[in-house]
């Protein structure tokens, strides 16, 4: 697919007599990706296979605790052929590397992908730069009295835990219309409960660890926080090693920390509803917004909450963890600016210019 321009109906305005033109897009110059360590490699090529494709040079910050997947994409990208000068790798603490390149003149064009507190950082600092900004979310599912419930629970199952919750649009707030609620239970538990966690080098292992002991331990609090304020562990709610067991948390108020923000975890909330509006309005009810997912053979219903569910994506009879690159994927609110896939970064990653010509017919200049 190439970058195409469009030519200008000048002839449609009243001093548009005798003016022909088109714009293009050109690259908009050099770009920083800050990825995360999540998908160290997968998101860091989402951003410099557009930016390439573009005509853009790129500079990958990757994430401290990852970055040695940056340097073998760009190893590999230069033996391929790729001009040096077009690719870059440049690790450090986003405290002063990242913040430093954020800031820096040359740079015209940022993609971030993280939390929602680092993008708005850096939103402050980038000044009158392009922004993509892919950050968080706790994304919700639900699941009406209608909906397929064996296929509910083995989504849901899935879109929690894997990579052990740490994906930015891992299921954590599922409303369960309340007449299945129970038979939804029924059905995933036992699921979660066959996870079985390992090196996730193995093909025996379902969910790995969680990416250090920090985040360990905020997660334990998190959950222990829930339990004190009544939420009710099915199943998990324990660390173990490295790892955080399948957590499945029921009876959760509505302005508890792991309702309200985001896990990155792999613990789910389960909560009845009483309806359709009364499930709408609680899925709705955050700050952020990335996708979202409904389980219901209703297609009215399933239009209408895509009318009502203020997110980038919201998709039906499927978990909002789905992605796939050709798709244009992001957020609104606390979830992003900008949307990622191949043909919407590559935009984000140029300008318009336009080019005009004032025609003289059969008259010379002179």
């Amino acid at each position: 697919k190439k970058l195409a321009g469009c030519e200008i109906p000048f002839d449609a305005a009243e001093n548009g007599e005798r003016k022909w033109g088109f714009f293009a897009r050109v690259p908009a110059g050099p770009v920083v990706s800050i990825v995360p360590f999540n998908f160290p490699l997968n998101l860091a090529a989402h951003k410099v296979g557009p930016a390439i494709a573009a005509g853009c040079s790129i500079i990958i910050k990757p994430a401290s605790k990852t970055p040695f997947s940056a340097f073998i994409l760009a190893e590999s990208l230069l033996e391929a052929g790729l001009p040096p000068e077009i690719i870059s790798v440049v690790p450090g603490p986003g405290s002063s590397v990242g913040e430093m390149l954020v800031r820096s003149e040359g740079v015209r064009v940022i993609t971030f992908t993280g939390s929602a507190a680092v993008g708005k950082r850096i939103s402050r600092l980038a000044g009158l730069k392009k922004l993509t900004m892919e950050l968080g979310s706790n994304s919700g599912v639900l699941i009406l009295d209608d909906a397929t419930i064996p296929l509910a629970a083995s989504k849901v199952r899935k879109g929690a835990f894997a990579l052990a919750g740490q994906v930015c649009i891992s299921v954590q707030r599922v409303y369960v219309q309340r007449q299945v609620y129970q038979r939804f239970l029924d059905e995933l538990i036992p699921q979660v409960k066959s996870i079985r966690m390992g090196n996730p080098m193995l093909q025996t292992t379902d969910m790995g660890p969680i990416i250090d002991k920090a985040n360990l331990s905020r997660i334990t609090e998190l959950v222990q926080q829930t339990l004190s304020s009544g939420g009710k562990i099915v199943t998990g709610g324990h660390p173990r090693g490295n790892f955080f067991e399948p957590t499945v948390i029921t009876n959760v108020r509505e302005d508890m920390p792991i309702v309200r923000d985001e896990a990155f975890a792999p613990v789910v909330v389960v909560n009845p509803v009483d309806s359709f509006e009364e499930g709408i309005s609680r899925l709705a009810n955050s700050r952020y917004g990335l996708q979202a997912g409904l389980f219901t053979k209703d297609i009215e219903l399933a239009r209408e909450a895509f009318n009502r569910i203020d997110a980038g994506g919201v998709w039906v009879n499927e978990v909002p963890t789905f992605r796939t690159d050709l798709m244009p994927y992001g957020g609104v609110k606390d979830s992003g600016i900008g949307r990622e896939g191949p043909e919407y970064a590559i935009e984000s990653m140029t300008e318009i210019k336009l080019f005009g010509v004032n025609r003289l017919g059969g008259h010379r200049q002179g």
